[in-house]
């Protein structure tokens, strides 16, 4: 018969022939440490932690300290004929989807009085961008992995003013500790294209972090603003990423939000009419005059280039300077849906990159679009005998009317019918007869 022993204050000490499993089981489970109340269950087949106590319920409620069970493992210690031996079951996802969703609400509050979505959205990309898709190796390939919080990552040139990002997210950070940094970057910047007016993203999250400061990409795998060859610069990095022209030219139109600083990137005027009064921090230059709405404004002004006070860098004018990426350019000036479709694809696809997912599908938080639909009944549409509606049995009687027909009597004869077919029996038979 299976007994119950309660590891508390007053418990007499574990019978002797028992120490062994004891031990296993504390060295294979750090939440003993901090749970008041444990039980050890035992059987003829296994020993294991279990723990039934409502306050270890509360524990796992709290924002603040859920995190301490996202990675805890429950070990089981099997007793067979061969030995000793742990079973563990399989931890937690890489991020909790209940604080992903909390920390989303978090974030639209700080983008509503910090106005900070442009720089959202680049540390996001910045963290993504870094992918090489000729490494298979992770980290070591780069990508959304959450290496950008580290600050040899951070002094890189195409970073400068990326701190002031970290800082922003690092409250939500410290409150939603079950999310990683690489969906915390991910998370904020498609909420900050979403708040601003642009497409919803079809996001998944579940990236997996990279440990410490030794495992971020080197420098030089971003972007610049002004090479020699906008085009071919522009290609050289994104193709390296595994992207197109058509998604070159759709994440470019990012730049609809946003200002440039000559402090932090060497680009653009101190400030313009559009940026001295704010909102948020004054200064810069903008690419657009309403530089907070996501809207198709950026590919119509550079292609009109009559406003000196917004922005066009050499990789803006690329784009419809390039044949290839023309085509694109000038269908988005004219279509702000179409753009808003390929950016969504984009975007999804470039915070993809190189991430390792846990679970390796991915952690979708918004619920489908179709989730209220109907779902296909495959009896519902089955070829058994029907009745004929009230409005098809009228449509059958006033066709059979309209030749002739009466529900009270036949078919009248067609004597013009009949007079043809005896035409063409004579003419058949003088022929025959003929001969």
């Amino acid at each position: 018969m299976a007994e119950r022993v309660f590891l508390t204050p007053s418990s007499p000490p574990l019978p002797s022939q028992h120490t062994p499993t004891a031990m296993a089981l504390f060295s294979g489970a750090a939440s003993a440490r901090i749970i008041p109340s444990v039980s050890l269950s035992s059987s003829r087949s296994f020993f294991s932690i279990s723990s039934s106590s409502s306050s270890l319920q509360c524990l796992r409620s709290s924002p603040r300290i859920s995190h301490l069970f996202l990675n805890q493992r429950r070990v089981e210690v099997r007793v067979s004929s061969e030995g000793y031996g742990t079973v563990s079951a399989p931890k937690s996802f890489a991020s909790d989807p209940d604080q992903l969703k909390g920390a989303r609400e978090d974030i639209k509050e700080l983008l509503r009085s910090k106005f900070c979505h442009p720089i959202l959205i680049r540390l996001g990309w910045h963290d993504a961008g870094t992918y090489n898709k000729n490494i298979e190796e992770w980290p070591q390939r780069g990508g959304a992995n959450g290496s950008l919080r580290f600050e040899i990552e951070l002094k890189h040139g195409a970073n400068a003013g990326l701190v002031n990002a970290l800082k922003l997210l690092q409250p939500i950070k410290d409150k939603y500790s079950g999310v990683t940094y690489a969906d915390l970057f991910q998370l904020a910047g498609a909420t900050a294209v979403e708040e601003a007016g642009g497409p919803k993203l079809p996001m998944k999250y579940g990236r997996v972090d990279v440990s410490g400061p030794e495992q971020c990409p080197e420098e030089g795998r971003l972007p610049d603003a002004g090479p020699p060859s906008p085009a071919d610069h522009l290609r050289q990095v994104f193709y390296r990423m595994g992207l197109n022209d058509k998604e070159i030219v759709a994440l470019s139109g990012a730049h609809t939000l946003g200002r440039s600083r000559p402090d932090r990137s060497g680009w653009g005027k101190p400030e313009t009419k559009y940026t001295k009064d704010g909102p948020g921090a004054p200064g810069g230059q903008s690419w657009t005059v309403q530089w907070l709405k996501f809207d198709n404004s950026y590919f119509k002004d550079i292609k009109e280039k009559k406003d000196e006070d917004l922005l066009v860098l050499p990789t803006d004018a690329a784009l419809f300077e390039d044949p290839s990426f023309k085509v694109y350019a000038e269908k988005y000036a004219e279509d702000q849906e179409a753009f808003f479709k390929d950016y969504a694809e984009a975007h999804a696809k470039l915070s993809n990159l190189g991430a390792k997912f846990d679970p390796p599908e991915g952690i979708v938080i918004d619920e489908s679009p179709n989730a209220g639909a109907e779902k296909f009944v495959a009896a519902k549409y089955s070829t058994g005998k029907r009745e004929l509606s009230e409005a098809m049995k009228q449509k059958i009687r006033a066709e059979y009317e309209a030749v002739g027909g009466s529900p009270d009597k036949p078919l009248q004869s067609n004597y013009f019918l009949n007079i043809m077919i005896i035409i063409a029996v004579l003419a058949l038979l003088t022929s025959l007869l003929g001969n």
